[in-house]
């Protein structure tokens, strides 16, 4: 029965991907995401239901269009897999509940801002204030279903998150954008304190790994910038899940 919850799970997180692959094309440019319907961005013509059926329509097409055979691009595939795993995996941490929904949520949203990060080195305003308001929200009423942090500790790790990267930023005069600094105060709220620490030390560590790695095999220069908002994203997908189990392996040490 597990299994069928996660077929189902992973299969509507692919369609959740492909509303997501709406989202990270459109908010970038100020487009809406309810208008003008899917089309292809080469040809203009309208997309036919049968032709956004998540992942299955990217392998029947060939990742080509069908009316003017641009390639259509491989992200909105990934997106829309990597949605459904998140999905499934959130079911299989935390069952039928509270949690698996918000954690869900979560996910689907950091999703959003990493890809647009990636792609166009830009954290929105219009992804990170409303979440915010949503993350203060959930801090209200989801300490009703278990759910953690409470608004006391979302507050906290949000100020502590915002303040640790505004830091960097005053030192380094440039070396850290404001969009990190708000994304910072948002995972502050979103995983709370204490767990704020670990989110931001999985980013730090994550990110300075691969920045040495992409240095060391000369694919980036010294001073070419290296997006930051992808690490701070898998980080907090990966405080959402383990966040408490790496605190305690971490206090066990004292």
């Amino acid at each position: 029965m597990i299994g069928l919850w996660l077929v189902l799970f992973f299969l509507a997180g692919t369609a959740v991907g492909s509303f997501i692959n709406v989202c990270i094309d459109r908010l970038p440019g100020g487009g809406s995401l309810v208008y003008p319907r899917s089309h292809c961005p080469a040809c203009q013509h309208t997309l036919s239901a049968k032709e956004l059926i998540p992942v299955l329509s990217y392998l029947w097409l060939r990742g080509r269009c069908r009316h003017c055979g641009a390639p259509i691009p491989q992200r909105l595939v990934w997106v829309e897999v990597i949605s459904g795993v998140l999905l499934a995996f959130s079911y299989w941490q935390f069952g039928l509940s509270v949690s698996f929904v918000i954690t869900a949520f979560y996910c689907c949203l950091f999703l959003v801002i990493l890809v647009i990060d990636l792609e166009h080195q830009l954290i929105l305003n219009k992804v990170v204030y409303p979440a915010a308001v949503v993350a203060l929200i959930i801090a209200v009423f989801g300490s009703i279903f278990g759910f953690e942090p409470g608004i006391k500790d979302a507050a906290i790790g949000g100020g502590i998150g915002f303040v640790l990267l505004l830091l960097p930023l005053l030192i380094s005069r440039g070396g850290m954008g404001w969009g990190d600094v708000k994304l910072a105060g948002l995972i502050g709220l979103v995983v709370g304190f204490p767990l704020v620490f670990v989110a931001l030390f999985l980013a730090v560590v994550a990110g300075g790994l691969v920045a040495a790695i992409l240095l060391a095999l000369k694919v980036k220069k010294r001073r070419e910038a290296i997006s930051f908002g992808p690490f701070l994203s898998l980080a907090t997908m990966a405080t959402l899940f383990w966040g408490s189990n790496i605190m305690n392996w971490y206090l066990g040490f004292f």
